[in-house]
């Protein structure tokens, strides 16, 4: 009985298999071969798989011809052979079971390796039953592919991971791996023993479970950034909490693994316990500190040198009793820095610390001894000097100590504990802060750890003095700086550097945001400072940070940058902290160029004074002008005044540039007179410029020079130059009216002034600000505020004059609630006085 085989939806002989796969590999026509059976045989044939069809005797039947290509086996010679007679043992024996639980009818898989002869591969086998037409199991189809490439990238990747995990679980040093969310999801023996907990417990903690509460708000800040992408790794210090409750000093080294989306999978944590390095660092440090301690505070000169007698180090006193600081000292001969005389004849004495290093024993200084100071003066001594030793005795170098025998030694020793003291706050100065420095960025380098300098600029102490008077000034100087260091930790340095300004050095920062997060705690005490009598009851601050090696390569570059990063704070409006960024410089350099060209600017009077028009509010007649400082080149601008007037102030420019405004200004009133013109000319005045000693001499002498009359002047003061000065400031604002310049409120309703204060103040008019007049028609709450202030200012007498008038509808709505002038560009913009002389000249005509 023949049997019969299907392929595709044509059933034919097992015979005409054979005969029609031979035909379509013979180089002779196939035109016999129907289309449909031709294009199935050449897919079978080219298919990169092995496929074959086998009967329920375990017999091929069809056989492809990647037969050949794998095994160099001639298909044809497989046709009618059994699979065990093919293939070798083990390879038979792998997929027999498969082949048979197909031959059941269930289809399966097999993966293992496949022979024939000396040649493998390992692949991946699919067995399908075939059914004839009543549903009976008649073969097999089977295909093969190869993964043997794919194996051995399995089989290396698996013993990779083992390697992994075996050099992981055998760590010498703690080693996790740890979830997103901060699970631990494997850890090894090395972190279980280092925190005392078994693999389970620990595996059943979060990583915030087992930190020091103190140092959480640091670890979720490096999580948080880790998880953003904002790092791609992070090294730090921290403490764990051990099972018993004592904490476990910690090194840190994170890392994260993302998936091929960029999700974080999770992260690898190793863990160093340091504890007994800290300890021994800690003891050192305080050991450290006592010694910088004792041979600051003691009365006697302390030197000491290398091997080779040059200097290693100063105290204070020999600082003083040398001439040499410790940082220029260090590295020079000993000779150079301490010069030794003989009192009486002036010869030079050998000096004791060379035959001490020499004998390796402690020399006393003989006979009567003077030393030399830098600039020439001598200083009667007595001293000794000895050998420093290794801990293997080793002589490493030599200390030199000695005193003044003077009568003058007291009065030495107070001198020169004020020239590192600051005498107001007891607070170290400005002198002491750069060897500081120094040594805390030795110590980041050396220890790996980040240290930041915060530099703090209390805001507008001027006024607090003016106000208080300098004895008050120093009462609420004293009082932030007793706040300032209660909020700060043991090992935390608060330095008074210039009047106002103080510097805060942090050595060890294990993240920035600690420096950040201080500035934020130092703001909020610096508020709860309530000088007495002062109109505001907050000190302000402003505050610039720091971090090496972040922001700053050394110590110098530290300082500088923070500066910088305070004097930012300033000009974005004081009253907050800025962190350095490489931006700053730049426009610190940009405005540097600025003050320059301001110099020169003044010196060669290319600066312009132009005239923005006061209109009557029911005439629209022009009854005066405002004058506005412009710097132009061509008609165009150099710099508005936004950005140069506040480097005026900054520089100490602005009470030059004020008097050449003021100067000018008188200058064209009279010119104005002169053509028959005569307008008030208003001029803006300067907090700074009002305050400095020469500013009423100067004014009287512009008015007599100029012939001002009654009426012809007038100066625009803001509400916090009235403010200051109490008593003294009323006075002089008396006296200027005295004179007959008009006195204006400029800016009226921005600042901190009520309006009861008016009635206080000798002056004639007030300014309501433009950011008011912008708001008077859209929104009714400014309106109803613009008319108020209109009505009581009328009531007290005073002229009401509204700037930045820009729209009919908003000169309608001034004029209706009682506004006499009016200036804005709906008038007229700022123009040079040469325009406005044709413009009043037109309306006089």
């Amino acid at each position: 009985m023949m049997r019969r085989y299907g392929v595709g939806d044509r059933v034919f002989a097992g015979s005409e298999v054979s005969t029609a796969m031979q035909s379509s590999n013979s180089d002779g026509p196939v035109s016999a071969i129907p289309p449909e059976l031709a294009l199935a045989g050449h897919v079978l044939q080219h298919a990169p798989a092995l496929i074959a069809f086998v009967d329920t005797d375990l017999r091929f039947r069809f056989v492809n011809e990647t037969h050949r290509r794998w095994f160099g086996v001639d298909p044809a010679q497989l046709i009618g052979r059994r699979v065990n007679e093919t293939l070798d043992a083990q390879s038979y024996l792998g997929a027999r079971a498969a082949l048979l639980q197909a031959l059941g009818g269930q289809p399966t898989h097999y993966e293992g390796e496949l022979a024939s002869g000396r040649l493998r591969r390992y692949v991946h086998g699919h067995f399908q039953p075939d059914r004839d037409a009543a549903g009976r199991v008649r073969g097999v189809i089977t295909v093969f592919t190869d993964i043997t490439e794919r194996h051995a990238l399995e089989l290396q990747l698996r013993e990779s991971e083992q390697r992994f995990f075996q050099a992981f679980q055998h760590a010498a040093i703690g080693m996790a791996l740890i979830v997103p969310g901060g699970q631990f999801m494997r850890v090894n023996a090395a972190l279980c023993t280092m925190l005392g907990y078994t693999e389970q417990e620990l595996l059943a903690r979060n990583w915030r479970d087992l930190t020091h509460p103190d140092d959480l708000a640091t670890s979720e800040a490096l999580a948080r950034q880790l998880l953003d992408g904002n790092r791609v790794a992070y090294h730090t210090e921290k403490r764990y909490l051990h099972r018993d409750g004592h904490a476990v000093h910690v090194q840190l080294s994170v890392s994260q693994v993302r998936d091929d989306a960029g999700q974080m999978r999770y992260v690898v944590t190793q863990v160093q316990d340091i504890s007994q390095r800290r300890q021994f660092e800690d003891t050192l440090f305080r050991e450290r500190r006592l010694a910088e301690a004792t041979l600051n505070s003691i009365g006697d000169a302390v030197l000491t040198t290398d091997t080779g007698l040059h200097v290693t180090s100063l105290n204070p006193i020999a600082e003083a009793m040398t001439g040499w600081s410790a940082s220029e000292a260090r590295g020079r001969r000993m000779d150079e820095v301490f010069r030794l005389r003989d009192a009486d004849g002036g010869a030079e004495v050998p000096n004791p610390l060379r035959e001490a290093i020499r004998r390796n024993a402690i020399v006393n200084l003989s006979g009567k001894v003077v030393l030399a100071h830098r600039n020439g003066f001598e200083t009667p001594i007595e001293d000794s000097a000895a050998p420093i030793h290794d801990h293997a005795g080793n002589v490493i170098g030599g200390v030199l100590v000695c005193h003044d025998v003077s009568e003058n030694r007291a009065l030495a020793l107070k001198m020169i504990h004020l020239t590192q003291h600051d005498a107001l706050t007891g607070l170290p100065n400005r002198n002491l802060l750069p060897e500081h420095l120094e040594q805390a960025v030795q110590r980041a380098v050396l220890h790996d750890w980040r240290c930041a300098l915060l530099y703090l600029d209390m805001d507008h102490f001027r006024s607090i003095n003016e106000t208080l008077g300098y004895e008050g000034g120093d009462q609420v100087m004293q009082a932030v700086a007793q706040g300032l260091r209660e909020t700060l930790r043991e090992d935390e340095t608060l330095y008074r550097c210039n009047g106002d300004e103080f510097a805060l050095l942090l050595p060890r920062v294990d993240d920035a945001s600690e420096a950040t997060v201080l500035a934020e705690r130092l703001l909020r005490q610096c508020a709860r400072v309530a000088p007495p009598g002062a109109p505001s009851p907050q000190v302000g601050m402003s505050i610039g940070i720091s971090v090496f090696p972040d922001d700053a390569d050394g110590a110098d570059a530290l300082l500088r940058h923070a500066g910088t990063a305070t004097y930012e704070m300033k000009l974005a409006g004081r009253g907050g902290w800025r962190r350095y960024t490489a931006a700053m410089s730049e426009r610190a350099a940009t405005l540097r160029n600025i003050e320059g060209a301001l110099r020169d600017a003044l010196a060669h009077e290319t600066l312009a004074l132009h005239y923005q028009p006061m209109v009557d509010a029911h005439s629209g007649r022009i009854v005066g002008a405002e004058a506005l400082l412009r710097w132009q080149v061509n008609g165009h601008d150099v710099f508005v005044p936004d950005q140069f007037i506040p480097v005026a102030e900054d520089s100490g420019l602005i009470a030059e540039l004020g008097e050449w405004v003021l100067h000018q200004a008188c200058m064209q009133s009279r010119q104005w007179r002169q053509h028959r013109h005569p307008i008030p000319i208003s001029v803006n005045v300067s907090p700074l410029q009002f305050r400095h000693e020469r500013f009423q001499p100067q004014l009287e002498s512009l008015l007599d020079s100029y012939g001002i009359g009654s009426g012809e002047l007038e100066l625009e003061l803001t509400e916090r130059t009235m403010m200051a000065g109490g008593d003294a400031t009323t006075r002089l604002l008396q006296r200027i009216r005295q004179r007959g310049v008009r006195l204006s409120l400029d800016d009226f309703g921005t600042g901190y002034c009520s309006l009861s204060y008016l009635k206080h103040f000798p002056v004639d008019a007030l300014k309501i600000d433009r950011s008011f007049v912008h708001d008077v028609i859209a929104d009714p709450d400014t309106a109803a505020i613009t008319r108020a202030i209109i009505a009581m200012a009328r009531s007290l007498g005073k002229t009401v004059i509204a700037e930045g008038v820009e729209t009919a509808a908003q000169a309608d709505f001034l004029r209706e609630a009682g506004c006499t002038l009016l200036q804005g560009f709906h008038y007229g913009a700022p123009m040079p006085a040469a325009e406005l002389d044709r413009w009043l000249a037109a309306t006089a005509a």
